[in-house]
Protein backbone atom coordinates (compact mmCIF):
# COMPACT_ATOMS: atom_id res chain seq x y z
CA UNK A 1 0.00 0.00 0.00
CA UNK A 2 1.48 3.48 -1.16
CA UNK A 3 2.17 6.00 1.66
CA UNK A 4 -0.23 8.44 -0.11
CA UNK A 5 -3.10 6.28 -0.05
CA UNK A 6 -2.46 5.22 3.53
CA UNK A 7 -2.68 8.97 4.46
CA UNK A 8 -5.50 10.16 2.42
CA UNK A 9 -8.10 7.41 2.62
CA UNK A 10 -7.93 6.98 6.08
CA UNK A 11 -10.48 7.43 8.29
CA UNK A 12 -11.15 10.08 10.93
CA UNK A 13 -9.21 8.29 13.87
CA UNK A 14 -8.91 9.38 17.14
CA UNK A 15 -5.33 10.42 16.27
CA UNK A 16 -7.12 12.93 14.04
CA UNK A 17 -9.32 14.24 16.39
CA UNK A 18 -6.68 14.57 19.44
CA UNK A 19 -4.16 16.71 16.76
CA UNK A 20 -7.34 18.94 15.29
CA UNK A 21 -7.61 20.01 19.21
CA UNK A 22 -4.43 20.38 19.60
CA UNK A 23 -3.91 22.25 16.37
CA UNK A 24 -6.77 24.23 17.43
CA UNK A 25 -5.22 25.55 20.54
CA UNK A 26 -3.28 28.16 18.42
CA UNK A 27 -6.14 30.24 17.02
CA UNK A 28 -7.71 29.65 19.82
CA UNK A 29 -4.75 31.56 21.99
CA UNK A 30 -4.35 33.99 19.18
CA UNK A 31 -8.37 35.26 19.19
CA UNK A 32 -7.49 35.79 22.55
CA UNK A 33 -4.66 37.25 23.31
CA UNK A 34 -5.02 39.94 19.94
CA UNK A 35 -9.05 40.21 21.68
CA UNK A 36 -8.65 41.16 24.88
CA UNK A 37 -6.20 43.81 24.41
CA UNK A 38 -8.72 45.50 22.87
CA UNK A 39 -10.83 45.44 26.92
CA UNK A 40 -7.42 46.20 28.78
CA UNK A 41 -6.70 49.35 26.52
CA UNK A 42 -9.79 50.93 27.80
CA UNK A 43 -8.75 50.29 31.37
CA UNK A 44 -4.76 51.26 31.24
CA UNK A 45 -5.22 54.57 32.98
CA UNK A 46 -2.40 53.94 34.77
CA UNK A 47 -0.22 54.30 31.35
CA UNK A 48 -1.56 57.51 30.34
CA UNK A 49 -1.85 56.63 26.38
CA UNK A 50 -1.78 58.85 23.41
CA UNK A 51 -3.72 57.96 20.41
CA UNK A 52 -0.10 56.79 19.08
CA UNK A 53 0.76 54.84 21.89
CA UNK A 54 -2.63 53.06 22.24
CA UNK A 55 -2.79 52.45 18.63
CA UNK A 56 1.08 51.00 18.92
CA UNK A 57 0.03 48.51 21.51
CA UNK A 58 -3.13 47.35 19.35
CA UNK A 59 -1.54 46.64 16.24
CA UNK A 60 2.41 45.62 17.85
CA UNK A 61 1.09 42.27 18.09
CA UNK A 62 0.04 42.19 14.65
CA UNK A 63 3.34 43.01 13.27
CA UNK A 64 4.99 40.53 15.81
CA UNK A 65 2.54 38.40 13.65
CA UNK A 66 3.83 39.34 10.32
CA UNK A 67 7.70 38.59 11.49
CA UNK A 68 6.40 35.38 12.97
CA UNK A 69 4.78 33.75 10.62
CA UNK A 70 6.77 34.73 7.22
CA UNK A 71 10.45 33.75 9.21
CA UNK A 72 9.05 30.52 10.64
CA UNK A 73 7.02 29.12 8.25
CA UNK A 74 10.15 28.79 6.53
CA UNK A 75 12.25 27.21 9.30
CA UNK A 76 9.38 25.35 9.79
CA UNK A 77 10.13 23.60 6.02
CA UNK A 78 13.79 23.33 6.97
CA UNK A 79 13.96 22.12 10.20
CA UNK A 80 10.81 20.19 10.50
CA UNK A 81 6.71 21.13 11.99
CA UNK A 82 7.11 18.71 15.55
CA UNK A 83 10.55 20.72 15.81
CA UNK A 84 8.71 24.18 16.54
CA UNK A 85 5.26 22.76 17.59
CA UNK A 86 5.72 23.16 21.26
CA UNK A 87 8.43 25.40 21.37
CA UNK A 88 6.34 28.83 19.82
CA UNK A 89 4.05 27.88 22.88
CA UNK A 90 6.62 28.27 25.42
CA UNK A 91 7.37 31.78 23.88
CA UNK A 92 3.44 32.84 24.20
CA UNK A 93 4.19 31.43 27.94
CA UNK A 94 6.59 33.61 28.89
CA UNK A 95 5.43 36.81 27.13
CA UNK A 96 2.31 36.63 29.00
CA UNK A 97 3.37 36.22 32.50
CA UNK A 98 5.92 39.15 31.58
CA UNK A 99 2.72 41.70 30.54
CA UNK A 100 1.71 41.35 34.58
CA UNK A 101 5.02 43.34 35.12
CA UNK A 102 5.41 46.03 32.36
CA UNK A 103 5.50 49.59 33.66
CA UNK A 104 5.18 51.94 30.76
CA UNK A 105 3.76 51.96 26.85
CA UNK A 106 7.18 51.09 25.47
CA UNK A 107 7.41 47.86 27.90
CA UNK A 108 4.04 46.26 26.61
CA UNK A 109 4.25 47.08 23.03
CA UNK A 110 7.83 45.53 22.93
CA UNK A 111 6.46 42.30 24.96
CA UNK A 112 3.28 42.28 22.66
CA UNK A 113 5.32 42.42 19.49
CA UNK A 114 7.70 39.48 20.79
CA UNK A 115 4.46 37.80 21.53
CA UNK A 116 3.01 38.33 17.84
CA UNK A 117 6.29 36.61 16.57
CA UNK A 118 5.41 33.48 18.93
CA UNK A 119 1.51 33.75 17.76
CA UNK A 120 2.62 33.84 13.68
CA UNK A 121 5.34 30.99 14.55
CA UNK A 122 2.57 28.65 15.00
CA UNK A 123 0.34 29.27 12.19
CA UNK A 124 2.27 27.68 9.45
CA UNK A 125 3.57 24.89 12.16
CA UNK A 126 0.50 23.78 13.63
CA UNK A 127 -1.65 24.08 10.36
CA UNK A 128 1.09 22.17 7.83
CA UNK A 129 1.14 19.33 10.62
CA UNK A 130 -2.72 18.87 10.51
CA UNK A 131 -2.95 19.26 6.81
CA UNK A 132 -0.59 16.98 6.19
CA UNK A 133 -2.49 14.16 8.53
CA UNK A 134 -5.45 14.85 7.48
CA UNK A 135 -7.88 12.36 5.09
CA UNK A 136 -8.65 13.74 1.91
CA UNK A 137 -12.77 13.30 3.04
CA UNK A 138 -12.06 15.18 6.46
CA UNK A 139 -9.31 17.56 5.38
CA UNK A 140 -11.59 20.51 4.84
CA UNK A 141 -13.71 20.49 8.29
CA UNK A 142 -10.27 19.80 9.81
CA UNK A 143 -8.63 22.98 8.64
CA UNK A 144 -11.83 24.92 8.46
CA UNK A 145 -12.50 24.77 12.31
CA UNK A 146 -9.16 26.23 13.25
CA UNK A 147 -10.39 29.67 12.72
CA UNK A 148 -13.72 28.74 14.56
CA UNK A 149 -11.57 28.70 17.76
CA UNK A 150 -10.14 31.76 16.51
CA UNK A 151 -13.77 33.35 17.28
CA UNK A 152 -14.07 31.10 20.77
CA UNK A 153 -10.94 32.44 21.58
CA UNK A 154 -12.13 36.31 20.94
CA UNK A 155 -15.29 35.46 22.95
CA UNK A 156 -13.55 33.81 25.92
CA UNK A 157 -11.34 36.43 26.14
CA UNK A 158 -14.60 39.08 26.54
CA UNK A 159 -15.99 36.99 29.21
CA UNK A 160 -13.07 36.71 31.19
CA UNK A 161 -12.20 40.13 30.95
CA UNK A 162 -15.42 41.12 32.13
CA UNK A 163 -15.22 38.81 35.50
CA UNK A 164 -11.51 40.49 36.02
CA UNK A 165 -12.62 43.90 35.83
CA UNK A 166 -13.82 44.07 39.75
CA UNK A 167 -10.31 44.15 40.25
CA UNK A 168 -9.82 47.63 39.41
CA UNK A 169 -6.56 49.51 38.21
CA UNK A 170 -4.72 46.46 37.54
CA UNK A 171 -7.47 44.45 36.08
CA UNK A 172 -5.78 45.07 32.54
CA UNK A 173 -2.57 43.45 33.66
CA UNK A 174 -4.41 40.13 35.13
CA UNK A 175 -6.59 40.57 31.65
CA UNK A 176 -3.37 40.25 29.93
CA UNK A 177 -1.74 37.48 31.80
CA UNK A 178 -4.84 35.11 31.86
CA UNK A 179 -3.94 34.11 28.75
CA UNK A 180 -1.02 32.17 30.57
CA UNK A 181 -3.57 29.74 31.82
CA UNK A 182 -4.69 27.88 28.03
CA UNK A 183 -0.90 28.27 27.08
CA UNK A 184 0.05 26.06 29.62
CA UNK A 185 -2.32 23.83 28.94
CA UNK A 186 -1.82 23.54 25.24
CA UNK A 187 1.77 22.99 25.93
CA UNK A 188 1.29 20.03 28.06
CA UNK A 189 -1.23 18.64 25.34
CA UNK A 190 0.80 18.46 22.54
CA UNK A 191 3.92 17.09 24.09
CA UNK A 192 4.49 14.02 22.27
CA UNK A 193 3.01 14.56 19.26
CA UNK A 194 4.71 13.07 16.01
CA UNK A 195 6.78 14.69 12.97
CA UNK A 196 4.74 14.79 9.86
CA UNK A 197 5.46 11.79 7.81
CA UNK A 198 4.84 13.81 4.49
CA UNK A 199 7.26 16.12 5.61
CA UNK A 200 10.29 12.94 6.70
CA UNK A 201 9.40 11.76 3.21
CA UNK A 202 10.38 14.97 1.42
CA UNK A 203 14.05 14.99 3.58
CA UNK A 204 14.29 11.44 2.86
CA UNK A 205 14.01 10.36 6.38
CA UNK A 206 12.48 6.99 5.69
CA UNK A 207 12.82 5.33 8.49
CA UNK A 208 11.63 7.98 10.97
CA UNK A 209 8.56 8.55 8.61
CA UNK A 210 7.64 4.16 8.46
CA UNK A 211 8.16 4.99 12.35
CA UNK A 212 5.47 7.50 12.49
CA UNK A 213 3.28 5.34 10.34
CA UNK A 214 3.05 2.40 12.11
CA UNK A 215 2.41 4.27 15.32
CA UNK A 216 -0.30 6.54 14.05
CA UNK A 217 -2.05 3.85 11.66
CA UNK A 218 -0.89 0.53 12.55
CA UNK A 219 0.32 -0.40 9.07
CA UNK A 220 4.04 -1.50 7.84
CA UNK A 221 5.42 0.06 4.97
CA UNK A 222 8.59 0.17 3.45
CA UNK A 223 9.29 3.83 2.18
CA UNK A 224 12.67 3.12 1.07
CA UNK A 225 11.38 3.51 -2.50
CA UNK A 226 8.72 6.13 -2.56
CA UNK A 227 7.80 9.88 -2.54
CA UNK A 228 4.53 10.98 -1.58
CA UNK A 229 4.77 13.64 -4.41
CA UNK A 230 7.49 14.82 -6.31
CA UNK A 231 9.57 16.55 -4.08
CA UNK A 232 12.08 19.36 -3.94
CA UNK A 233 14.69 21.35 -2.04
CA UNK A 234 12.79 24.05 0.37
CA UNK A 235 13.04 26.90 -1.29
CA UNK A 236 11.27 30.42 -0.67
CA UNK A 237 11.73 31.89 -3.61
CA UNK A 238 9.13 29.05 -5.26
CA UNK A 239 6.01 30.94 -4.32
CA UNK A 240 7.29 33.47 -6.89
CA UNK A 241 7.63 31.61 -9.74
CA UNK A 242 5.41 29.78 -11.90
CA UNK A 243 1.52 29.11 -11.02
CA UNK A 244 2.60 29.62 -7.78
CA UNK A 245 2.86 33.05 -7.37
CA UNK A 246 -0.73 33.66 -8.46
CA UNK A 247 -1.64 31.30 -5.91
CA UNK A 248 0.74 33.33 -3.97
CA UNK A 249 -1.12 36.50 -4.60
CA UNK A 250 -4.77 34.96 -3.76
CA UNK A 251 -4.07 33.76 -0.71
CA UNK A 252 -2.33 36.85 0.44
CA UNK A 253 -4.85 39.53 -1.25
CA UNK A 254 -8.31 37.45 0.24
CA UNK A 255 -6.88 37.28 3.84
CA UNK A 256 -5.58 40.91 3.67
CA UNK A 257 -8.77 42.20 2.88
CA UNK A 258 -11.14 39.76 4.85
CA UNK A 259 -9.06 40.31 8.03
CA UNK A 260 -8.32 44.14 8.10
CA UNK A 261 -12.08 44.74 9.01
CA UNK A 262 -12.37 42.12 11.29
CA UNK A 263 -8.70 42.69 13.38
CA UNK A 264 -9.82 46.38 13.45
CA UNK A 265 -13.58 45.59 15.17
CA UNK A 266 -12.01 43.10 17.60
CA UNK A 267 -8.65 45.45 18.58
CA UNK A 268 -11.27 48.42 19.17
CA UNK A 269 -14.45 46.72 19.47
CA UNK A 270 -15.29 49.04 22.53
CA UNK A 271 -14.41 52.25 20.85
CA UNK A 272 -16.15 51.33 17.83
CA UNK A 273 -19.15 50.42 19.81
CA UNK A 274 -18.73 54.24 21.69
CA UNK A 275 -18.88 55.54 18.05
CA UNK A 276 -21.69 54.26 17.17
CA UNK A 277 -23.51 55.55 21.18
CA UNK A 278 -23.39 51.97 22.25
CA UNK A 279 -22.40 53.49 25.66
CA UNK A 280 -22.27 52.09 29.37
CA UNK A 281 -19.84 49.11 30.72
CA UNK A 282 -22.75 46.27 29.93
CA UNK A 283 -24.31 47.14 26.79
CA UNK A 284 -20.69 47.23 25.29
CA UNK A 285 -19.97 44.30 26.72
CA UNK A 286 -22.94 42.62 25.93
CA UNK A 287 -22.99 43.92 22.67
CA UNK A 288 -19.58 42.55 22.23
CA UNK A 289 -20.22 39.30 23.27
CA UNK A 290 -23.19 39.15 20.59
CA UNK A 291 -20.67 40.07 18.02
CA UNK A 292 -18.28 37.29 18.71
CA UNK A 293 -20.94 34.88 18.55
CA UNK A 294 -21.69 35.87 15.46
CA UNK A 295 -18.12 35.63 14.30
CA UNK A 296 -18.31 32.42 15.87
CA UNK A 297 -21.69 30.79 14.61
CA UNK A 298 -20.59 31.41 11.35
CA UNK A 299 -17.58 29.77 10.55
CA UNK A 300 -20.31 26.18 11.14
CA UNK A 301 -22.02 26.26 8.16
CA UNK A 302 -19.11 27.13 6.25
CA UNK A 303 -17.56 24.15 7.52
CA UNK A 304 -20.50 22.26 6.12
CA UNK A 305 -20.15 24.44 2.83
CA UNK A 306 -16.85 24.30 2.13
CA UNK A 307 -17.07 20.45 1.63
CA UNK A 308 -20.76 20.05 0.07
CA UNK A 309 -20.47 22.95 -2.11
CA UNK A 310 -16.95 23.55 -2.49
CA UNK A 311 -14.15 26.17 -1.61
CA UNK A 312 -14.69 28.67 -4.53
CA UNK A 313 -18.56 29.47 -3.90
CA UNK A 314 -18.02 29.53 -0.26
CA UNK A 315 -15.73 32.57 -0.54
CA UNK A 316 -17.06 34.81 -3.35
CA UNK A 317 -20.97 34.47 -1.52
CA UNK A 318 -19.51 35.27 1.64
CA UNK A 319 -17.70 38.51 0.65
CA UNK A 320 -20.78 39.43 -1.42
CA UNK A 321 -22.23 39.78 2.19
CA UNK A 322 -19.72 40.99 4.31
CA UNK A 323 -19.55 44.03 2.01
CA UNK A 324 -23.41 44.42 2.92
CA UNK A 325 -23.41 44.62 6.10
CA UNK A 326 -20.45 46.89 6.12
CA UNK A 327 -22.40 49.39 3.93
CA UNK A 328 -25.17 48.86 6.00
CA UNK A 329 -22.31 49.95 8.94
CA UNK A 330 -20.84 52.87 7.01
CA UNK A 331 -24.66 54.48 5.56
CA UNK A 332 -26.91 54.10 8.55
CA UNK A 333 -24.02 54.79 11.60
CA UNK A 334 -26.54 56.57 13.74
CA UNK A 335 -29.51 54.12 13.38
CA UNK A 336 -30.70 52.22 16.58
CA UNK A 337 -29.07 49.52 18.11
CA UNK A 338 -30.95 46.83 16.37
CA UNK A 339 -29.76 48.21 12.92
CA UNK A 340 -26.35 48.31 14.05
CA UNK A 341 -26.30 44.97 14.88
CA UNK A 342 -27.61 43.61 11.97
CA UNK A 343 -24.54 44.96 10.04
CA UNK A 344 -22.11 43.58 12.49
CA UNK A 345 -24.23 40.29 12.81
CA UNK A 346 -24.04 40.15 8.63
CA UNK A 347 -20.37 40.89 8.63
CA UNK A 348 -19.15 38.70 11.25
CA UNK A 349 -21.62 35.84 10.05
CA UNK A 350 -20.61 35.69 7.06
CA UNK A 351 -17.02 36.42 7.80
CA UNK A 352 -17.02 32.35 8.52
CA UNK A 353 -16.31 31.57 4.63
CA UNK A 354 -13.30 33.25 4.48
CA UNK A 355 -11.77 32.37 7.80
CA UNK A 356 -12.74 28.85 7.60
CA UNK A 357 -10.51 29.22 4.49
CA UNK A 358 -7.64 30.91 5.49
CA UNK A 359 -6.04 28.05 6.52
CA UNK A 360 -7.62 25.40 3.70
CA UNK A 361 -6.49 27.30 0.62
CA UNK A 362 -2.84 27.68 1.27
CA UNK A 363 -2.25 24.33 2.94
CA UNK A 364 -3.75 22.79 0.06
CA UNK A 365 -2.43 25.19 -2.73
CA UNK A 366 1.25 24.34 -2.15
CA UNK A 367 3.26 21.12 -2.04
CA UNK A 368 4.80 20.02 1.27
CA UNK A 369 8.33 21.36 0.63
CA UNK A 370 6.88 24.72 0.74
CA UNK A 371 3.33 24.12 2.70
CA UNK A 372 4.44 26.06 6.13
CA UNK A 373 6.45 28.83 4.48
CA UNK A 374 2.83 29.24 1.84
CA UNK A 375 0.82 29.78 5.40
CA UNK A 376 3.78 31.87 6.86
CA UNK A 377 3.87 33.96 3.58
CA UNK A 378 -0.27 34.50 3.79
CA UNK A 379 -0.03 35.11 7.54
CA UNK A 380 2.48 37.97 6.99
CA UNK A 381 0.55 39.67 4.05
CA UNK A 382 -2.29 39.79 5.52
CA UNK A 383 -0.70 41.13 8.75
CA UNK A 384 0.94 44.17 6.78
CA UNK A 385 -2.75 45.27 6.10
CA UNK A 386 -3.74 44.40 9.48
CA UNK A 387 -1.10 46.33 11.23
CA UNK A 388 -1.39 49.06 8.92
CA UNK A 389 -5.60 48.86 9.00
CA UNK A 390 -5.49 48.93 13.06
CA UNK A 391 -2.96 51.34 13.87
CA UNK A 392 -5.02 53.96 12.04
CA UNK A 393 -8.46 53.18 12.48
CA UNK A 394 -8.09 54.92 15.56
CA UNK A 395 -7.12 58.61 13.53
CA UNK A 396 -9.73 57.29 11.23
CA UNK A 397 -12.21 57.18 14.41
CA UNK A 398 -11.38 60.53 14.77
CA UNK A 399 -10.89 62.66 12.07
CA UNK A 400 -13.71 60.96 9.50
CA UNK A 401 -15.91 59.30 12.20
CA UNK A 402 -17.58 55.79 12.11
CA UNK A 403 -19.75 55.91 9.09
CA UNK A 404 -16.99 56.86 7.13
CA UNK A 405 -14.18 54.17 8.67
CA UNK A 406 -17.11 51.33 8.10
CA UNK A 407 -17.74 52.31 4.38
CA UNK A 408 -13.66 51.59 3.62
CA UNK A 409 -14.10 48.33 5.68
CA UNK A 410 -16.84 47.84 2.91
CA UNK A 411 -14.47 48.92 0.40
CA UNK A 412 -11.71 46.51 1.21
CA UNK A 413 -14.39 43.21 1.62
CA UNK A 414 -15.14 44.34 -1.99
CA UNK A 415 -11.88 44.26 -3.21
CA UNK A 416 -11.65 40.79 -1.43
CA UNK A 417 -14.42 39.77 -3.49
CA UNK A 418 -13.08 41.09 -6.97
CA UNK A 419 -9.89 38.56 -5.97
CA UNK A 420 -12.03 35.72 -5.00
CA UNK A 421 -13.93 36.13 -8.25
CA UNK A 422 -10.77 36.17 -10.16
CA UNK A 423 -8.73 33.77 -8.48
CA UNK A 424 -10.17 31.13 -6.53
CA UNK A 425 -9.28 27.77 -7.42
CA UNK A 426 -11.75 24.67 -6.30
CA UNK A 427 -9.76 22.18 -4.59
CA UNK A 428 -12.47 19.80 -3.56
CA UNK A 429 -12.37 16.32 -3.65
CA UNK A 430 -8.62 16.63 -4.37
CA UNK A 431 -5.59 14.71 -2.63
CA UNK A 432 -2.75 16.99 -1.39
CA UNK A 433 -0.99 16.50 -3.99
CA UNK A 434 -3.66 17.18 -6.89
CA UNK A 435 -4.64 20.32 -5.18
CA UNK A 436 -0.94 21.54 -4.80
CA UNK A 437 0.17 20.78 -8.20
CA UNK A 438 0.69 23.54 -10.47
CA UNK A 439 0.51 20.71 -13.42
CA UNK A 440 -2.56 19.02 -12.27
CA UNK A 441 -4.64 22.28 -12.69
CA UNK A 442 -3.34 23.34 -16.16
CA UNK A 443 -4.89 19.42 -16.98
CA UNK A 444 -7.60 20.23 -15.24
CA UNK A 445 -8.43 23.38 -17.08
CA UNK A 446 -7.86 21.95 -20.00
CA UNK A 447 -10.03 19.30 -19.80
CA UNK A 448 -12.61 21.76 -18.88
CA UNK A 449 -12.07 23.77 -22.35
CA UNK A 450 -12.08 20.57 -24.01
Amino acid sequence: MRLQTIMDESPFTSFHRKLTIYTCGGPFLDGYILTIIGVALSHMQQLHLSTFWSAMIGASALAGLLLGGLVFGYITDLVGRHVMYTLDLAAILVFSVLQFFVHNAIELTIVRFLMGVAIGADYPIATALLAEFSPKKHRGKMLGILMSTWYLGALVSYIVAYFLLPLGDNSWRWMLVSSAVPTFILLVMRWGTPESPRWLVSKKRYKEAEEVIHTVYDVEIDLSHTTIEKTEKTRFGKMFTGGYLKRTLFVGLFWTFQIIPTFAIYTFGPEILKAFNLKGENVSFLSEIIISLFFLIGCIPALFFVNKLGRRPVIIWSFVMMTVGMLVLGIFPNSSIWVILLGFALYAFFSGGPSVLDYIYPNELFPTEIRASAVGMGTAFSRIGSFVGTFLLPYSLSSMGIGVTMLIGAGLTLLGLLVAIAWAPETKGKTLAEASSVEHEKASSYRRQA
